[in-house]
């Protein structure tokens, strides 16, 4: 049997919830969150402005994965995060997650620091905890994954995040996700092309759900996403936001690469 590294992620996470907590009480971390004065950069407008490409990139820090390993290990987070901006990117998105994908809490506040483009913290939020953390941060907007959330879950995360000014990605990978999602009030929404249990990718599965999107709401397609040809596909079917991490990190020059994706 396949190991399911979604399982395993999680209940990694529940371990360092429970250890962050003996550090800094959700109490405190909720209050200095709400004391925080943000200045934060719009992720959600960011997915719905009108560029001349028709496109928005969201370029993505990765150091490594459970499927793939290592992937740039040594990348500078500040130097990426220039190189993207450049390129033309719409936002970024940066791993926190420390011991699956080699992230950390540094990476995203030091690509912050370097740009002017809205940051998404990408991890496994499974608790409010996380979410006080993210404004903590510095972050702009959080990944919320339907798959490892109840409704209850998903509807309060979403509701607090409106509260702290954080924007929400909600990621789903299947019908009864997008339900889900859809159920919560979520509008910004990631289709992830990557089955997270088994690490599987098939880049059809974001055309497919389109048709189940609503009009209010925005699409971004992530995972598997290579080159221009596979976004000229999905183009084709009414998404233009994009996700990219892998593709990007291991080019040579990732802002002529990002350029190369926005060619008409």
């Amino acid at each position: 049997m396949k190991k399911d590294f979604l399982k395993v992620i999680v209940e990694q996470k529940k371990k360092e919830i429970e250890v962050s907590r003996k550090t800094i009480p959700e109490q405190e971390l909720r209050r200095k969150s709400e004391e925080k004065q943000n200045k934060t950069r719009f992720f959600s407008n960011a997915m719905k402005k009108t560029t001349p490409s028709g496109i928005n990139i969201i370029a993505e820090i990765k150091r490594a994965s459970p499927s793939k390993g290592d992937i740039n290990t040594s990348l500078d987070p500040s130097d990426y995060a220039r190189q993207y901006e450049k390129g033309g990117a719409a936002a970024i998105s940066v791993l926190t997650d420390r011991h699956f994908f080699k992230g950390s809490f540094e990476d995203l506040q030091k690509a912050r620091d370097a740009v002017k483009l809205p940051v998404l913290r990408k991890d496994f939020l499974i608790s409010s905890y996380q979410i006080y953390e993210s404004v903590l941060l510095g972050a702009d907007a959080v990944l919320l994954i339907a798959r490892i959330l109840s409704a209850r879950q998903l509807t309060d995360y979403l509701a607090l995040c409106r509260e702290l000014s954080l924007d929400s990605l909600v990621e789903v990978h299947s019908e009864k996700d997008l339900e889900d999602a859809t159920s919560a009030g979520a509008d910004l929404i990631g289709i992830n092309n990557r089955n997270l249990s088994s690490f599987d990718t098939d880049i059809n599965i974001a055309i497919r759900m389109m048709k189940l999107i609503k009009p209010h709401q925005t699409a971004v397609a992530a995972s598997g996403i290579r080159d221009r040809i596979d976004i000229i596909k999905n183009k084709e079917y009414g998404i233009n936001c994009f996700l990219i991490g892998e593709s990007i990190v291991r080019a040579d020059d990732p802002s002529r690469f990002i350029r190369s994706l926005l060619l008409n």
